[in-house]
């Protein structure tokens, strides 16, 4: 069986990184094996990429459509939010890490892979979060 993987939106940026060549490839690595990106990661990503790259909107989503193909997209629910509320109280995570961890439950990965979350934590008993720059 394949460990499903989601990943936080900090290690997609690194794709992008001419500055950090061994993270830049780490997370490329990590791209082949179809991970779960939530809506919120996606929206996340796409934002600092405008910042980052300076490219048009529409050359940004499309370029996007080709560097995120083989991800699977996961949309933040109502179910998603109500379930963030519970982890944020319950883990003291942020915002949008209670949304992107709680997508990733929902999604039913194992694996979270990011650098802002604390290494090797698991949630719920069914999701660790690991940073793959250790």
């Amino acid at each position: 069986m394949t460990t499903k993987i989601a990943i936080d939106t900090n290690v997609l940026v690194y794709i992008h990184d001419k500055t950090a060549d061994e993270k830049s490839s780490i997370a490329k690595e990590l791209l082949v094996s179809e991970p779960y990106l939530s809506t919120q990661v996606l929206s996340e990503y796409l934002n600092v990429l405008r910042r980052l790259l300076k490219i048009t909107k529409v050359d940004l989503l499309t370029k996007s459509t080709i560097w995120l193909d083989g991800c699977i997209i996961f949309a933040v629910s109502l179910n998603t939010l109500k379930k963030a509320a519970t982890l944020a109280e319950k883990y003291d995570f942020q915002l949008f890490d209670a949304i992107i961890v709680a997508s990733a439950l929902e999604a039913e990965c194992t694996v979270l892979y990011s650098e802002d979350m604390q290494h090797n934590q698991v949630i719920e008993g069914k999701l660790t979060i690991v940073n793959p720059f250790l």
